[in-house]
């Protein structure tokens, strides 16, 4: 399986040069005086640590183009908000105001996107793996993983606020919004449920197209 994998990783399109070229110009301007880099630094960091386990894993396990395309789409989603800080993004406040929000909902964004690409990760990796076939089980424990990786970020938000105080408020992100935890899990097992049901036909053709030329 590892020489399957590996010759996998080798059949990417150079296409992904220019997604991941793209990803590392948005992460020198995210970092280009942010809002305050304590804020920046805790809503990039995944990105960061997300950017090295695939460079690590790259050549043992290279994930399909349609996975490593929403996966560059969430950095960017993640250095945006941590440039700005997810309340004060231009684009959510403009939504904000245009249809009169009570707040900038682009942290649902997000969390949304916590969901939805984290879903294509899972099954990639339980299919490749083996770990289990495709049906039910499989949706259902995608969508398990994808709850509990947010549930898993949602304590780590609390724990950052709890040891920083008004530090990590920003990261925290609650807008007053006293059901904004479970606003967020609620978003991402909503992002879990869309991806498996608009992509999977995708996905199966690229993992297809990968099994064939291995």
């Amino acid at each position: 399986m590892t020489q399957r994998i590996a010759k996998v990783s080798r059949a990417q399109p150079a296409s992904l040069l220019v997604i991941w070229l793209t990803v590392a110009v948005i992460f020198v301007w995210s970092a280009i005086k942010p809002h305050d880099y304590f804020t920046w630094i805790l809503e990039v960091f995944p990105a960061i640590i997300g950017a090295a386990i695939l460079t690590i894993t790259y050549r043992r396990f290279g994930f399909t183009t349609v996975v490593y395309t929403l996966i560059a789409l969430h950095m960017v989603i993640l250095m945006i908000g941590g440039h700005y800080t997810y309340a004060e993004v231009p684009f959510g406040n403009w939504v904000r105001d245009q249809f009169h929000l009570s707040r900038n909902h682009y942290d649902r964004l997000g969390h949304f996107a916590q969901g939805f690409v984290p879903a294509m990760i899972a099954r990639e990796v339980l299919l490749r793996l083996r770990v289990v076939k495709r049906g039910v089980w499989l949706s259902v424990f995608v969508v398990s993983i994808c709850l509990a990786f947010s549930a898993l970020y949602e304590l780590l938000e609390w724990t950052v606020s709890a040891l920083t105080g008004s530090a990590g408020d920003a990261f925290l992100g609650t807008q007053g919004d006293v059901f904004d935890t479970q606003k967020d899990m609620a978003l991402a097992l909503a992002g879990a449920i869309t991806a498996l049901v608009t992509l999977s036909k995708i996905h199966d053709k690229q993992l297809a197209r990968l099994d064939g030329s291995s």
